[in-house]
């Protein structure tokens, strides 16, 4: 069947409906939802039952990098700063020298064991050398994985940021298979500018970004979502545009975003939640309708091959190597050689040879599937399992409770007080926004004038407003004191 303006809603609409339902039921038999997110777009493709003809990589290439952008941003929203502080060099590290190292061992294993030239080999380990963040964040949430001290958010904080160093690893070497003439070394001024330029731009667009959502002022609360979508293509589209990596851009945005006061930022990480689940299936929906599965049973041995010696030896090494200057327990390391997720990312980046139009495009794309399918199905799976055999799992009674997941669960505080306004107060006129309340406290109700107002960030604060404010106990009372003036005289409800 191919795809029509009449009949593409439809088809979508149930495709997206059977992956949500699957999806729904499908951690009870312990399979990743992304896995059958894929299975239903394979499914419903030309060798499926679906039937539905879809060969164009480049439409694919459009929808996984759009889909990237929701994905990334989504992660970085949800990115504490405050945990993500003490683990920044070994994420980093990570991020960078440990990408370089898994595509340089998988690369020659690849150069060794097919007839790949080493560019072309190296241009494979390349793609499937980063972990991916859709993969990564979705299954650690889906399985609500608590992890001890700071090993979920290295695994977080790594597979958010080493996308960029793929990407451009990806594009270099098969800039090096199309012009053999070049140098290896002509790679290297590509990356700095790439990651310098990348890193510069996330931080200053944050800054801004910061500034017109506080700023700016909308008659509705719904269009502040849309005003940070807007924002964050404008963040990536500018950032490719000066010539940076507009993934890292786009992430470094989103965690310094999510670790701001915002107008809204309930709203905001609500919707954000939804839409990264949103292009998650519709990603891996578009890849599985992309592949031909006929295709990709002549490259299964070779694959399998690839894919074990990825799993078991390339990312073990590169994740020892990178971290051996760092003081870790071995177990830690051992953990995260193991949550080495390959995913929708590398089937994303194996789209750039097949537009390219190099010789063994199509052998690099369904060898990278292979893989991708594996890494989700052999770790995917055992994560949890993983996670108790090597003791690196926190109790079920001691799971954290993230910023994003407290918001989005609502969850009651323990006390609640009013405090008046009274007119020599720091807080007349000030937008609430501006105050700086602590982040465990909320205002859930302003009484002005006899009648009662819901309050936003935007809202501005008048002489002899009563705010009532709930906190998890009496410390953040006082500083929500401190903030408005201090002064205040406080009323126990």
């Amino acid at each position: 069947m191919n795809l029509t303006i009449e009949n593409i809603l439809l088809v979508g609409s149930l495709l997206l409906f059977v992956s949500v339902i699957v999806g729904k039921t499908s951690y009870k038999f312990g399979v990743p939802t992304l896995l059958l997110f894929l299975a239903i777009g394979m499914l419903a493709g030309s060798d499926g039952i679906g039937g539905i003809r879809f060969d164009n990589p480049q439409i694919a290439q459009f929808i996984g990098i759009v889909s990237l952008n929701f994905i990334l941003f989504s992660g970085g929203l949800d990115t504490n700063w405050t945990s993500v502080k003490p683990i920044l060099k070994e994420g980093l590290v990570l991020s960078t020298f440990g990408v370089l190292l898994t595509a340089l061992s998988l690369g020659t294993f690849v150069w060794l064991v097919t007839d790949f030239t080493i560019y072309e080999s190296m241009l494979l380990g390349s793609i499937v050398s980063s972990t991916d963040a859709a993969a990564v964040f979705s299954i650690l949430r889906s399985k609500n994985l608590a992890l001890n001290t700071n090993l979920r958010p290295t695994l977080e904080l790594e597979s958010g940021s080493n996308d960029p160093m793929a990407y451009v690893l990806t594009i270099a070497f098969l800039t090096l298979v199309i012009n053999q003439d070049q140098s290896l070394a002509s790679i290297v001024p590509l990356f700095i500018q790439q990651m310098i330029i990348g890193g510069i731009a996330g931080f200053a667009f944050g800054k801004l970004s910061k500034f017109i959502i506080n700023r700016i002022k909308l008659d509705f609360e719904g269009l502040y979502p849309v005003l940070v979508i807007a924002l964050m293509f404008i963040t990536f589209s500018a950032t490719e545009f000066v010539g940076g990596n507009g993934f890292l851009a786009i992430y470094i945005c989103a965690v310094y975003l999510g670790n701001q006061d915002l107008i809204h930022k309930k709203t905001i990480l609500k919707m954000y939640d939804g839409l990264a689940w949103l292009m998650q299936i519709v990603l891996f929906l578009t890849l599985g309708l992309l592949v031909f599965p006929s295709q990709v049973f002549p490259y299964m041995g070779i694959g399998l091959l690839i894919s074990l010696f990825l799993i078991f030896v390339a990312r073990p090494v590169s994740v020892f190597l990178s971290l051996m200057f760092f003081k870790m327990k071995l177990k830690r390391r051992f953990y995260i050689s193991w949550v080495g997720l390959r995913g929708a990312v590398p089937i994303v980046f194996a789209t750039y040879p097949l537009l390219a139009g190099i010789d063994k495009a199509n052998m690099i794309f369904n060898i990278v599937f292979f893989i991708s399918v594996t890494s989700v199905l052999i770790q995917g799976t055992t994560l949890s399992i993983v996670a108790k055999w090597l003791k690196v799992a926190l109790p079920e009674q001691a799971k954290k409770i993230t910023e994003l997941d407290q918001l989005v669960l609502d969850l009651p505080k323990s006390s609640l007080q009013e405090f008046e306004i009274l007119p020599d107060f720091h807080a007349v006129g000030k937008r609430i926004v501006d105050l700086n309340f602590p982040k465990s406290t909320f205002i859930i109700m302003i009484k002005r004038n006899g009648e009662f107002i819901r309050p936003g960030g935007s809202t501005i604060l008048e002489t002899k407003d009563i705010l009532m404010v709930l906190a998890d106990n009496q410390e953040d009372f006082e500083k929500v004191d401190s903030c408005i003036q201090n002064a205040n005289k406080k009323i126990d409800v």
